[in-house]
């Protein structure tokens, strides 16, 4: 099967599950190993573990992209290649990536982050001609953050670093906390709330990536928070851990 083809078919696939959602009678089979992965500017290669946990075999096709999940493969252009991007998995066998670093340039002077995506395609089912079945597919996506050596600070330090402030929103929807990360790391939230006069309004979280600002939309409660508001959140260390922090909004 060409790689176009290939990928034509996994489209029809997700777009089917997608579409009847608990209706499908199927679960993901590949579990991946870890939640994200940190590659270091000097290192040779990094290694994914693949382990097919369900009862059929499967196609699984990998492949980089840059935030985009939309993006075709064949249309994608990252400086990492995998080995291998397609491959059968039997049940109960593992499988390992490699993923490595062609060498193309990246900033030197912060993280940049890569989505490294997992596509499982399971077998025809096998039934009389012409009977109708569904075939499922089903896709993982998990971050990659290729760090380049001599960074300052460190990734841990990093989310305390983070200066919140309350600003309305564009469209005029209410109020957004707006964090701006100095660092050279991205923080990854896992949860985000405002403590304001006696309430806490939950904002919708997110990735706030190096020397960049983001608006997170806050929910529930009315104008503008008073002063002496403080931030609670929840960041996904290098490892996948959840961990708590707190900030107070300038």
């Amino acid at each position: 099967m060409s790689f176009r083809r290939f990928w034509q078919n996994s489209v029809v696939a997700v777009f089917c599950a997608a579409s009847l959602g608990a209706a499908a009678p199927s679960q993901a089979g590949v579990v991946v190993s870890a939640t994200r992965v940190v590659y270091s500017s000097d290192s040779r290669e990094v290694s994914v573990r693949l382990t097919n946990e369900g009862g059929s075999p499967v196609l699984v096709q990998t492949w980089l992209d840059t935030g985009d999940e939309a993006a075709k493969p064949e249309a994608l252009q990252v400086p990492f290649t995998l080995a291998p991007p397609v491959f059968r998995m039997n049940p109960g066998r593992g499988q390992t990536i490699r993923m490595m670093y062609t060498k193309e340039p990246l900033p030197q002077d912060r993280e940049t982050v890569f989505w490294l995506n997992v596509l499982e395609i399971p077998p025809k089912v096998k039934g009389a001609d012409g009977a109708n079945h569904l075939q499922v597919a089903f896709r993982s996506r998990i971050k990659v953050f290729f760090r380049p050596k001599g960074l300052a600070g460190t990734p841990d330090e990093a989310p305390s670093k983070v200066i919140w402030s309350v600003v309305p929103m564009s469209d005029g929807g209410g109020y957004g906390l707006k964090a701006t990360n100095p660092t050279p790391y991205a923080v990854s939230y896992g949860k985000v709330s405002l403590e304001s006069g006696g309430q806490s309004l939950e904002a919708q979280s997110t990735m706030v990536l190096p020397d960049t600002s983001r608006v997170f939309p806050l929910t529930g409660g009315k104008g503008r928070p008073s002063g002496g508001a403080k931030v609670s959140y929840q960041y996904i260390d290098d490892f996948g851990a959840v961990r708590d922090g707190s900030s107070v909004v300038n």
